[in-house]
C-alpha cells in the first residue's frame, strides 16, 4: 500500500497510530541531526520527522532527500513537542516520526522556481512552460478545485430544473459570426475544410426546433481572437443555454437564480443590495461610458450640454447645439483633495489624450466657489447651475468633456475606470469592494452598427436575434435606430452573460440579413440547416450564455483569466508546455492537400 492517509487527514486523534503517506517533498530541514521534511499532496501537509536515534536506516534515506522528490514514508503519529504546534494547518498539532520504511519513488532535478508562498511567484512564461511544476502550488491548485466545484455545481443546477445537457458537435461548417474561424482540413473530402465553432449557435437553435424546450452544456468555443487580460486564447467555455417559449424576462429569472445560488455555493462574495441592476445599452454608455459598467463605486457622467449652450466659448457652444450627434459630460470625483496632488492633473490630461480626447477641461470645487480655467466662459448663474447638477461640495473636482458622441463616451468610460483604480490604490482597497458582485442587465442593444472600415451597416450584436418591433423594425429609414432584444449581464466592468430572444421567424431572418447585403440565397447557402429547419414549424425561443472563465476569475480576484485554466495558452496564444502551435511533417501536409507558401523576404 503507498498510502493509508492523504496529507491532510491526520489530528490529535490519531495519536500513536501507524500511517503511511505519500507525497513530495515540499520542505526539508535539517536540525541538529534530525530531518523534517513537510510533505505535500494535492489535500494539504504533513511535518515528517527522520530521528536518526529512532531509525538511523530511515535517517540515511531522508539525508538525499531534496525539494519536489517524490516518497513514501511509514511511521507513527505523534504529538508536536509542547509550542511546536501550527494552528494555521490543520495537520499541525502532529507530526509523524517515522519508525519503519522510507522509500523514494521518484527523484526530481532542482526546479526552474521556487513553489512556496516565500518567493516572488515566477514570470508566466517559466510557469507555463512547466505547468506540471506550477499546478503544485497552492494557489494554482485551489484554482483547479473551484473549477471543478464551479462546473459540477452548475451542471447539478440545470439537470435539476429540466434542462437536457446535450453535446453539440465539435467539427462542424464555417459560418459568418463573431470572429474568424479556426479550420480543420479534411482528409477524405480535399479541399474542404471543417470549422471548430465559435459557439454551438446554429445547433442549439435546431434543438428547440427539435422539440427540446431547455437545452444546456457546459461547452468549449473556439475562436481566433487575440488574447487580453479576460479573454483567453484560441478557446473558452461558456455555460450554454436555449430555451423555448420564453420572453426575455423568463431568461433573467433564470439567470438570477442561477446566480444567486451559485453565488452563495461557491464564495464567500455577495451581490450588492442583493439585486440585479438593469439600463439599456443607450443609458449605460450616457451615464458610465460603458456597456459593461462596474457599478461598485459611483463617478456617474452628467449631461451639462444645457449650460455650455450658454458658454461664451465658441467650440462649447458649438458642440451643445447639436444635441443629437454631440456630448457635453462632467463628471464629479468626491474628496479630490484627499486623493491626488495639482501635478497629476497633468498626467490625467496625458491619459485622455492616449484615447483620442483633445484635452481634459475641469473645475475645483473651494471654499470661494469653483475655481479653473474654464470659468471666464461661464456666468456666475451658470456656474452655480453647474455646482447644482454635478452636486458639487468643497473639496470635490469635475471633469468635462465635448464632442462627438461615440468618442466622448469612450474615453469618458475609460477615464472612469482608470480614476476608480487610482483612487482604490490610494485608498488601499477601501474605494471598490473586492467582496461585492454587481450585476447589471445591459438591454435593448442596436440591432445594426457602421462598419469602421467599410462604412457599411453590419449586425451589432448577432445576427440570430429579434428585433423590436419584430419584421416592422426594418422599415425605419435609419437602421442604426432599430433594436433588439438582445441583453448582456455586466459584472464588475467585465462582460459575463451574452443572449438574446431569436428571430425565429424565417422570413423576418431573410429580412434582416438583407439589410446588410446578404441575399436570401446567402443566407440558404451559409445556414441552409436552419434555412430549412425553420419552415418545419419553430417555437419562439431565446438564449443565454454565460462566460464561464471570466466569472470565475471574478469570483477568485484573478487579474488575468488565465490563471483559472488548467493548462492555459499563453498571452502570445502559445501552449509553451507542448510546443504548440508547431510545424507538422510534409507526409501529413500532403495527406491533407496543403502547401506552406513562405512569404518573400523584403530586400
Amino acid at each position: 500500500m503507498l498510502r493509508t492517509h492523504k496529507c491532510s487527514d491526520l489530528t490529535a486523534k490519531n495519536i500513536w497510530e501507524k500511517v503511511t503517506l505519500s507525497g513530495w517533498v515540499s520542505n526539508r530541514r535539517d536540525h541538529g541531526g534530525i530531518v523534517f521534511i513537510d510533505l505535500r499532496d494535492r489535500y494539504g501537509l504533513t511535518q515528517v520527522v527522520f530521528d536518526p536515534e529512532v531509525n538511523r536506516q530511515a535517517h540515511e534515506v531522508a539525508d538525499s532527500f531534496r525539494s519536489e522528490y517524490v516518497i513514501k514514508a511509514t511511521g507513527t503519529v505523534r504529538a508536536r513537542p509542547e509550542g511546536q504546534a501550527n494552528p494555521k494547518m490543520i495537520t499541525g498539532e502532529i507530526e509523524i516520526i517515522i519508525d519503519n520504511e522510507v522509500e523514494v519513488l521518484s527523484k526530481s532535478k532542482t526546479p526552474p522556481f521556487e513553489l512556496d508562498g516565500h518567493w516572488e511567484l515566477a514570470n508566466e512564461e517559466i510557469r507555463y512552460k512547466h505547468r506540471y511544476i506550477d499546478l503544485r502550488r497552492q494557489k494554482a491548485l485551489d484554482n483547479v478545485k473551484f473549477r471543478s466545484k464551479f462546473v459540477n455545481f452548475t451542471k447539478n443546477w440545470f439537470v435539476e430544473r429540466d434542462f437536457l445537457d446535450v453535446q453539440t458537435p465539435i467539427f462542424t461548417a464555417s459560418s459568418p459570426e463573431w470572429a474568424r474561424d479556426f479550420v480543420i482540413p479534411s482528409r477524405l473530402n480535399p479541399g474542404k475544410f471543417y470549422a471548430l465553432p465559435q459557439a454551438p449557435q446554429q445547433y442549439k437553435q435546431l434543438l428547440m426546433v427539435g422539440g427540446i424546450d431547455k437545452y444546456f452544456q457546459v461547452a468549449p468555443c473556439f475562436r481566433d481572437e487575440d488574447p487580453r487580460a479576460d479573454r483567453h486564447a484560441c478557446e473558452f467555455y461558456q455555460i450554454d443555454c436555449e430555451m423555448s417559449f420564453v420572453e426575455q424576462e423568463d431568461i433573467f429569472k433564470v439567470v438570477e437564480e442561477y446566480f444567486f445560488d451559485t453565488v452563495k455555493a461557491v464564495s464567500e462574495k455577495t451581490i450588492m443590495d442583493n439585486k440585479f441592476y438593469s439600463m439599456s445599452f443607450n443609458e449605460a454608455m450616457e451615464v458610465y461610458g460603458s456597456d459593461k459598467p462596474d457599478l461598485r463605486y459611483g463617478l456617474k457622467m452628467v449631461d451639462v450640454a444645457s449650460i455650455f449652450a450658454r458658454s461664451t466659448n465658441e467650440i462649447f457652444s458649438s458642440i451643445a447645439s447639436d444635441t443629437k450627434n454631440n456630448r457635453i459630460k462632467a463628471l464629479r470625483v468626491p474628496k479630490w483633495d484627499e486623493y491626488f496632488s495639482k501635478s497629476q492633473m497633468k498626467n490625467f490630461e496625458k491619459f485622455v489624450k492616449q484615447h483620442w480626447a483633445g484635452g481634459l477641461g475641469y473645475f475645483q470645487m473651494t471654499e470661494e466657489g469653483l475655481k479653473g480655467p474654464l470659468n471666464k466662459f461661464f456666468s456666475e448663474e451658470d456656474l452655480a447651475e453647474i455646482i447644482e447638477t454635478t452636486q458639487l461640495e468643497v473639496g470635490d473636482v469635475v471633469f468635462f468633456w465635448a464632442g462627438d458622441k461615440t468618442v466622448v463616451a469612450g474615453y469618458m468610460g475609460k477615464f472612469r475606470i482608470h480614476l476608480a483604480e487610482l483612487i482604490d490604490e490610494v485608498t488601499k482597497g477601501e474605494f471598490i469592494d473586492k467582496n461585492i458582485l454587481a450585476f447589471a442587465w445591459i438591454t435593448d442593444f442596436p440591432m445594426f452598427e457602421e462598419n469602421e472600415i467599410t462604412g457599411k451597416v453590419d449586425f451589432g450584436h448577432n445576427p440570430f436575434s429579434m428585433p423590436k418591433g419584430w419584421i416592422k423594425a426594418f422599415e425605419q429609414e435609419n437602421l442604426l435606430e432599430v433594436e433588439s432584444v438582445q441583453y448582456d449581464l455586466a459584472c464588475n466592468g467585465f462582460e459575463v452573460l451574452s443572449g438574446s430572444i431569436r428571430n425565429h421567424d424565417i422570413e423576418a431572418l431573410v429580412a434582416a440579413f438583407e439589410k446588410v447585403g446578404r441575399t436570401e440565397a446567402e443566407v440558404k447557402e451559409k445556414f441552409g440547416a436552419m434555412y430549412e429547419a425553420f419552415q418545419y414549424g419553430v417555437p419562439p425561443h431565446g438564449w443565454f450564455a454565460i462566460w464561464m472563465d471570466r466569472i470565475m476569475m471574478i469570483l477568485k480576484d484573478e487579474d488575468n483569466i488565465r490563471e483559472v485554466y488548467a493548462f492555459p495558452k499563453s498571452g502570445r496564444a502559445q501552449d509553451l508546455m507542448m510546443n504548440a502551435p508547431a510545424i507538422i511533417e510534409d507526409t501529413q501536409l500532403e495527406e491533407l492537400h496543403i502547401e506552406i507558401v513562405k512569404e518573400e523576404e523584403e530586400i
